[in-house]
Order: C-alpha cells, then sequence, then structure tokens
C-alpha cells in the first residue's frame, strides 16, 4: 500500500499512458498491465530511497526492528559486562583461597616452618605453586609478619604491616585492594603444628584480569546473533512488502478508476437496496434496487430523507443513523428488513435495504413445521412416562393443549382399562381423560360411558382406521346427531373445529382422542398427519401399560392366592396383617402364621427380591415349603437351613435349564411362641430383625444373630436367640421395604418405626397396623411391604396339668385316673373315657419302648385338649394296619382315630408324642371295625 501510496500522484485519472519503451506501464488487450525494465528501474530506486526515508509498513516495521535488535545487543553486552565481572572477583577469591589453604595444609608445611631456616625449605615450593595455579604471589609469613617467601627474594626477610590476627585465630582472612596492575585479591590462613599452635602464615594473591575473558569470548556470539536478527527482520520486511504488492497486483490510478466503476457496476446490480447518508440525513447514494423499494425520485441523491416520500419512522431511523439490524417497515406492501451502521469518522451511515416478504411467508411455514417436530418430540418424552392407562391418557392431552389444540379428550375401550385385549372395532368406549384451556367445558365428565352412533365422526374414523377432521362442528350433522343438546352447548361455547383420531397398536382398536379447537384457527388437512403422529405414538403407550396391568393383575391374583387369606384365631396369640404391594407392581413378599403342636404357634415373614410374576411363584413355593418343614416341628434353626439347601437346588435346577431368573436374596424370620412358658425362638437368614413392644408401650429392637440370605449360606450354621416374652407384649415381624428407602437410610427407618409403635399403645392390633403403615410410607412404595404384629397370651395355669411318670407299667391305672379327675375339674367328664384310652396308649408305649425320664402334660385349648408324653428316646413310633392275627400293633392306630390329629416332635432330650382331641362337638373316628376283632 505503500508503493501505490507514492505511485498514485504520478498517474492520475485521465493521464496518458506512455507508450512501450518509455519507461511506464501499457496495457496487453486490456488486460493487467505489464511493467517494462526502465520502470522496473524506477521502482527499485524508489524502493531503496524508502529504506532511508521509510514511510511504507513494511519499512517502518524493518526500522523498529532493527532499532530493538540493537537495543537487545546493547542490554546483552552489558548485563554480561557486569555480571562477568562480579563472576572473576567472586572467582579470584576462591582461588587465592583455596591455594593459600591448599598450600597451609600440604604436609611438610609447619614443620619446615619450625626448622632452622623456613626460606630455604620453602621458597621453591611457593614459586612451585605459584606458577603452576597461575596466582600472582605464594608468600609464607612468620607469626610475626616476617615474610619467608616472596617472588621477589628482595622482599624476603621484611615485615608487613598488615594485622593478621584473625588469621591467627583460624580464621581465613581476605580482602580486595586495587593494585598496579588492576583489581586484585588477597587471602591469609594460618599454619597451626600439631599442638594446634600457629607456626606462621601463609598469604596467597591473584589479580582479578587474570580470571576474566567470558566477554570477549561471548561478544561474537551475541553480534552473531544480532546480525542473524537484522537479517531475519529485512527478509521479514521485504516478503511483508512483496506480499502486498502481489496482492495490489502493482495497479496504478487507471486501473483503480477501472475497479471503482466496477463496483459501482456491482453495487447497482445487487438485489439488496444500499443508501449512504451523511450527518445532516442527505442522501449521497443510492442504488438502483434501493430507488426501487422506496420509490425514490430521480433526483433524490442530495435531498433529505424527509423529502424523500419515506414513511416517518423510517425516515426518522435514517436520519438518527443508529445501528439497527434486520429491523422490518412495511414500505407499501412490501415488507423491508432495514440494516443501519455507522461509518467513518465523520458523521454518517449505511443503510441496507432488503424485501423480506416472500421470506416472511416461508418463515412462517417453516416456523409452524418447527412447532410441530417440536411438539412431537415433546410427546416422544413426556408420553409415556408411566405404565398406568389413564395417567398416559392425560400425559397425551396435555402435551396437545395447547401447543396443538384448545381441548383435548380421550376414550378407550372397556376391555384395554382391565387389561384385556381389545376385541373389534368397539365403537362402546369410556372417557379418561379431558384437558382444555378453561375448566368448564361443556363435556361429558371423566368415566361416562359413550357409545357412538354411526355416522359420527368417531365412529368414521374407528372403521376407516383413519383421522377424520370436522372443519365446522355447526356444519356437521352426522356429528350433533350424536347428542344435539350437548352439541349445541359446545358451539356456543365456542368449538368450531375438531379432528379425531383412532389409537390403534398392532392392529387394535384401543380407543379414539379428539383434538377440539375454540380460539385458535380452525384444523385443516395439513393438521391430520402431526395429529395421527401423536395418537400412534400415545397408541404405543396405552398398550404397553395395557399389558403391563394385565401382567400386574395376573401377579397380584396369584400373589393374593398365594399370601394367607384369613389367620387363624389361636389361644397364644392375637394377629393383626398388612400387606402393601409396591408401586412398580407386586413382589416378593409374604407372611404366614402357623399352629404348632402343644397350643404353640410359629409366625413367619418372607422377602423374595424382585418384582412380578416370577418373585410371586417363587414366593409361594417358599411359603409352601416353610409350611411342609413346620409340619415336621422343626426349630427355627434347622428349619432355616433346610429353607436355604432348598432354594440352592431350586437355582442349581434353574441353572441347569438356562433360566437367568434365580430366586438368590431371598430372606426370612421364623419365629415358634410357646404360650406355656412364655418363650419365643427366633432365627433370620439376611432379614430384618423383629421389634418389641412391651406390655407399657416400651420399644426395642433384639438383638437375633442374623445369617446369610437363603441360597448363599453356603452350609453357615443359623443361631438362634431366646426371647420371654410378658402376655400383652406385641412381637412386630415387617420387610425391608417397611423402613428402607432411596431417599432413607435404615436407621432412620427404624427410628421411625420405634415412634410410630409407640404412639400406638393401647390401640388394636389392626389400628397399630394402619398407623405404622401411614406414618413410615408417605407414598405409594418402591418395595413391596409386608407387616405382621402378634400381641402374645399366656396360657392360665389353671389350663396344664403335668405328672412324672414312672417307669413302671403298674403307674399307668394311677395316671389314667389322676387325668380322669383333672378332666373333670375342667368340665370335661364327657371327654374323659377317650382320654383315658389315649393316655393308656401312649404312655404304655412310653414305659415298654422308651426310655426315662417320662413325663405327661395336658393342655386345655379353646377348642381341643392336647395330650402330650414325653420320654428320654429319639425312636418314632410307626402307624401301621394289624393282622387278624396279631395281638398287639393297633394302639396308634386307636389314637389316630380317636383324635383330630397326632404326631411327634423332637426335643434336646428325646421326644414327645401328642394327640389334641376336639371338644367342640365334633366325631370321633369309626371303631366298629377294631372293636369286632
Amino acid at each position: 500500500m505503500g508503493k501505490l501510496g507514492r505511485y498514485a500522484p504520478a498517474r492520475r485519472q485521465g493521464d496518458r499512458v506512455p507508450p512501450e519503451g518509455g519507461g511506464g506501464r501499457v496495457p496487453h488487450g486490456g488486460g493487467v498491465p505489464v511493467a517494462t525494465p526502465k520502470a522496473r528501474h524506477r521502482s527499485a530506486g524508489r524502493r531503496l530511497l524508502s529504506w532511508r526515508k521509510p514511510r511504507s509498513v513494511a519499512g517502518q516495521v524493518f526500522l523498529l526492528q532493527f532499532v530493538v535488535v540493537l537495543l537487545l545487543i546493547a542490554t546483552a553486552v552489558t548485563a554480561l559486562v557486569i555480571q562477568d565481572r562480579n563472576r572473576a572477583l567472586q572467582e579470584a577469591k576462591d582461588r587465592s583461597l583455596v591455594t593459600a589453604e591448599a598450600f597451609a595444609n600440604a604436609r611438610g608445611t609447619a614443620d619446615a616452618m619450625e626448622s632452622d631456616d623456613p626460606t630455604a625449605e620453602l621458597q621453591p615450593h611457593a614459586e612451585a605453586v605459584r606458577k603452576k595455579t597461575g596466582v600472582d604471589y605464594v608468600v609464607a609469613l612468620s607469626p610475626y609478619g616476617f615474610r619467608w617467601t616472596h617472588p621477589d627474594k628482595d622482599q624476603i626477610g621484611k615485615h608487613v604491616s598488615t594485622s593478621y590476627g584473625n588469621a591467627l585465630e583460624g580464621e581465613p582472612h581476605q580482602t580486595t585492594f586495587d593494585s598496579s596492575l588492576g583489581k586484585a585479591v588477597d587471602s591469609t590462613v594460618a599454619v597451626f603444628n600439631d599442638k594446634g599452635d600457629a607456626v606462621g602464615l601463609v598469604t596467597v594473591g591473584v589479580t582479578v584480569d587474570k580470571v576474566t575473558g567470558v566477554v570477549q569470548e561471548q561478544l561474537p556470539v551475541i553480534f552473531a546473533a544480532g546480525g542473524v536478527a537484522l537479517l531475519l527482520a529485512a527478509g521479514g520486511s521485504a516478503l511483508v512488502s512483496g506480499r502486498l504488492r502481489r496482492q495490489t497486483r502493482g495497479l496504478g490510478p487507471v486501473e483503480m478508476t477501472r475497479m471503482y466503476e466496477h463496483h459501482d457496476a456491482v453495487l447497482h446490480a445487487v438485489r439488496e437496496g444500499v443508501l449512504i447518508l451523511d450527518g445532516d440525513g442527505g442522501l449521497l447514494l443510492a442504488n438502483d434496487e434501493a430507488r426501487r423499494l422506496l420509490a425514490l425520485p430521480a433526483d433524490a441523491e442530495g435531498r433529505r430523507v424527509g423529502e424523500l416520500g419515506l414513511s416517518p419512522a423510517l425516515a426518522d431511523l435514517l436520519r438518527s443513523g443508529r445501528a439497527v439490524t434486520d429491523l422490518v417497515f412495511l414500505a407499501g406492501d412490501t415488507l423491508l428488513a432495514v440494516n443501519v451502521r455507522p461509518v467513518g469518522p465523520r458523521a454518517g451511515c449505511v443503510a441496507t435495504l432488503r424485501d423480506t416478504t416472500e421470506l416472511r411467508a416461508l418463515a412462517g411455514r417453516a416456523d409452524v413445521a418447527g412447532g410441530r417436530l417440536q411438539l412431537l418430540y415433546e410427546a416422544g418424552t413426556r408420553i409415556g412416562t408411566t405404565l398406568d392407562i389413564g395417567r398416559t391418557a392425560e400425559e397425551l392431552t396435555e402435551v396437545t393443549v395447547p401447543r396443538f389444540a384448545d381441548f383435548a379428550t380421550v376414550e378407550l375401550v372397556k376391555s384395554v382399562l382391565h387389561g384385556d385385549e381389545p376385541t373389534g372395532a368397539s365403537t362402546e368406549m369410556r372417557r379418561v381423560a379431558v384437558a382444555g384451556i378453561r375448566d368448564d367445558p361443556p363435556f361429558r365428565p371423566v368415566g361416562t360411558l359413550i357409545r357412538y352412533q354411526p355416522g359420527n365422526p368417531v365412529t368414521t374414523g374407528v372403521t376407516t382406521g383413519r383421522p377424520v377432521l370436522v372443519a365446522d362442528l355447526a356444519a356437521s350433522d352426522g356429528w350433533k346427531a350424536q347428542d344435539p343438546g350437548r352439541a349445541g352447548r359446545l358451539i356456543v361455547y365456542g368449538m368450531h373445529s375438531m379432528i379425531s383420531v383412532p389409537l390403534r397398536a398392532r392392529g387394535q382398536l384401543l380407543g379414539v382422542v379428539q383434538f377440539w379447537r375454540s380460539e385458535q384457527a380452525p384444523f385443516e388437512d395439513d393438521d391430520l398427519s402431526p395429529a395421527e403422529e401423536l395418537a400412534t405414538r400415545a397408541a404405543v403407550c396405552i398398550d404397553n401399560a395395557r399389558r403391563y396391568t394385565r401382567e400386574h393383575t395376573t401377579a397380584v391374583t396369584l400373589q393374593r392366592s398365594l399370601l394367607p387369606g384369613t389367620l387363624p384365631e389361636l389361644s397364644a396369640l392375637e394377629v393383626g396383617h398388612r400387606y402393601l404391594p409396591a408401586q412398580a407392581g407386586v413382589g416378593g413378599d409374604w407372611y404366614d402364621v402357623i399352629p404348632l403342636p402343644g397350643a404353640r404357634v410359629a409366625l413367619v415373614v418372607g422377602d423374595v427380591v424382585g418384582h412380578g410374576l416370577h418373585a410371586a411363584a417363587t414366593m409361594g413355593r417358599l411359603r409352601t415349603a416353610v409350611h411342609n418343614f413346620a409340619a415336621l416341628d422343626l426349630p427355627p434353626d434347622e428349619l432355616l437351613a433346610h429353607l436355604d439347601d432348598l432354594i440352592a437346588r431350586i437355582d442349581h435346577d434353574a441353572a441347569a435349564e438356562g433360566d437367568t431368573e434365580a430366586i438368590t436374596g431371598a430372606t426370612c424370620l421364623y419365629a415358634v411362641y410357646d404360650p406355656v412358658s412364655g418363650l419365643c425362638v427366633l432365627a433370620r437368614a439376611g432379614h430384618p430383625g423383629p421389634a418389641l413392644v412391651s406390655p407399657d408401650g416400651a420399644v426395642t429392637f433384639p438383638d437375633i444373630p442374623v445369617a446369610p440370605p437363603l441360597g448363599v449360606g453356603a452350609g453357615l450354621p443359623v443361631e438362634t436367640a431366646e426371647l420371654r416374652l410378658a402376655a400383652g407384649s406385641r412381637l412386630v415381624l415387617y420387610t425391608d421395604g417397611l423402613v428402607e428407602a432411596r431417599d432413607r437410610d435404615i436407621d432412620v427407618g427404624l427410628g421411625m418405626l420405634r415412634e410410630a409403635l409407640a404412639a400406638t399403645h393401647g390401640a388394636s392390633l389392626d389400628a397399630t397396623c394402619q398407623a405404622v403403615l401411614d406414618a413410615m410410607l408417605r407414598t405409594k412404595p418402591s418395595d413391596d411391604v409386608a407387616l405382621l404384629v402378634a400381641r402374645t397370651r399366656l396360657l392360665d395355669p389353671d389350663q396344664v396339668a403335668e405328672w412324672d411318670v414312672p417307669d413302671d407299667p403298674a403307674a399307668v391305672p394311677r395316671i389314667r385316673a389322676e387325668a380322669g379327675r383333672r378332666l373333670e375339674s375342667w368340665g370335661l367328664g364327657e371327654a374323659a373315657f377317650t382320654t383315658e384310652l389315649i393316655l393308656s396308649e401312649l404312655v404304655t408305649n412310653a414305659i415298654r419302648y422308651g426310655r426315662s425320664p417320662i413325663g405327661l402334660r395336658l393342655l386345655r385349648d379353646h377348642d381341643g385338649l392336647i395330650c402330650e408324653v414325653a420320654d428320654g428316646t429319639s425312636t418314632s413310633p410307626h402307624l401301621r394296619r394289624a393282622t387278624f392275627t396279631d395281638e398287639g400293633g393297633r394302639g396308634l392306630f386307636l389314637v389316630a382315630q380317636m383324635s383330630r390329629r397326632w404326631g411327634t416332635r423332637y426335643t434336646d432330650r428325646g421326644k414327645i408324642i401328642w394327640a389334641e382331641l376336639a371338644l367342640d362337638g365334633e366325631a370321633t373316628g369309626d371303631l366298629s371295625g377294631l372293636l369286632d376283632l
């Protein structure tokens, strides 16, 4: 650009171009001018002049770089000199001190100083050291300052007046002084003999100039680097200057004029109006497009914008000169997008005008399409967030109102609401969702059963499977015929158009959705496609919810059938219970109350990890297994051990069959309560421990040893705990879903359970269960919950009779008589005969086949009499049918026929054979065949 600036005054617009050979430029075929050799020579001379008086950017940059490089070189040299002087002084000090200490500590130096002629001994060595180390002198002194050695032999023997007191005390002494050869350093150290006495001094001097010379070595490098930097700067400036010349192609005034003409032609050819105004609002330039868009007169240039017939708003904007972007103005029937930018150091601006009439129409259609895409996107993310059919239908209405419609209604086939498969194209549906921009539309309410008549748009859509548009409800006879009164109210309310779309999934009709408009523009044919897309997406979500509902209903039915219906009435316990399924569906939580012999009762609570049919079926298998093991009257620890083995085998069989759903993770708590002694024996496998509420309302959590969950015990032993419960105590068994939650720690849950149970003191068991659930579960739980609350009772001592039986058959009549008297005292004389027969058989068998100690116990329950005979052996009797020739073998058969049930349970010291007689009038077994034998 600097070259163009120098050449431009020599060739102005209109100058004649010199002929070829005249030292100027000539055009070749009207193309880019080519410089002649003479012209190139003149240009080279001017460029050389520009380096002396730099007026171009490249020259000024080079001059600046030259000055910077010189400053850097001078700074580097100065810093190096200062650094070298400091380094040389320090090195001189170090060299003199090291030499002095080396000479003073050399072997024989001290002995030489103590000799008769120290000079003869030391002078040769001192000179040798001086020459070898390059110091100026090495002088040995007596302790009194007389020289023994010196490079100048005339100085030997003379006294040195300098004080060396510090050196004689063992501290080296250094001084810096100016000598005839320049700055010098002197170091003095003392020489000590073996006794530690100072026998002399050694002083070494060296001039600083002897250790300098780094600057002289590095100056050529610095100057060479500076020269290279100057060459690089010159080369860079030359490259920049050449690049500028190449970019402008060496154009002169004529070429620049031609370029201006080209730009002017382009300015008037573009389809965007351009206005250039001065600071006073005068129009300096207007291209042809601006004249067309604004209908400017021919003499518009030079006039004020207020005199051009523009709209007041546009004229004020152009006069103000403030910057705006795409500000829209109406000029006749044209929408103009105006951009204004201030330019130049003086007041003025440039305005561009663009016709956006067609663009606005296209943009409007694009906005509509974009809004529909956004609506479909939101429908994909907001519809189907739950597996609830009603909620899914509500989400469909919430997404479409008011983005697509003013109101929306959804009706579903009745079978779909129950999770069943839809059958046929039924027009009988139940309304499940209504939403709108107002809350008072005259629609049928949610829950209404609607039967659509033939000719109704809904019926037409259901039959054809396609959406139906009613652009004018007032003119639709088929729609009004469904319910003329309600149709009239809807029209008065403002409804003017409607789209009905069937909800279909997998080829089955699930229902119908209707979109209504009252304030928006009426529906058009373009609205059918997004309406159908919305319905399709919603139908898939509704069908998923329907299938889930069916599976959930099946699982609930299965689980309800597997859980105990009504618990038995027991004299040992009063029981309250609750089961609450999880939000995600049924799970594997269960509970049970199992009567045991001897008026005892077993309480069990378990949990199978997971939800759905598999968990429910697994829970049923576990509950059946517990019943079977409890029938054997196993202790809690043995029962859980057998249950652990059973689950391990089930998992192994499932793995062998390729079934990935194992039941590892099942837990269980098993407790046996004896109302005679009040003793409760408990064991648990991976299950939360129980809560115990004493009769006075105090809540504790007994420490029950915990074993691994069922199926992963790996043979580890299960430990039991024994609790002595007072009458009226409440034992609370529960699953982890009651106390654990995602946002709550188990310790917090146990604290809440403690407070809830403490607040139910004196309440019934059903009220206790409900209060606990209300306090612990504010919302529907994420895991199912089983809760079992048992209030203990104790049998009155008068209801229990016990005898020690001697190991003698002769004692049987006496025992039978005493038992008969006790039955008479209980008012059970009618059962005395049957009871005495059973007692005789059981006691006789214990005496004959058992071992001491032998005991008899009678328990009077609320509806039965229990006879128990204990002995010290573990052999179990077997019931068999005796033949006609057998003289025995009918005793247990007789017991089985006359009692309601009988059995054997084992203890730590032997076994107990028990039989239970009914006291409620039940008939005993038929003994006629036995009596005929």
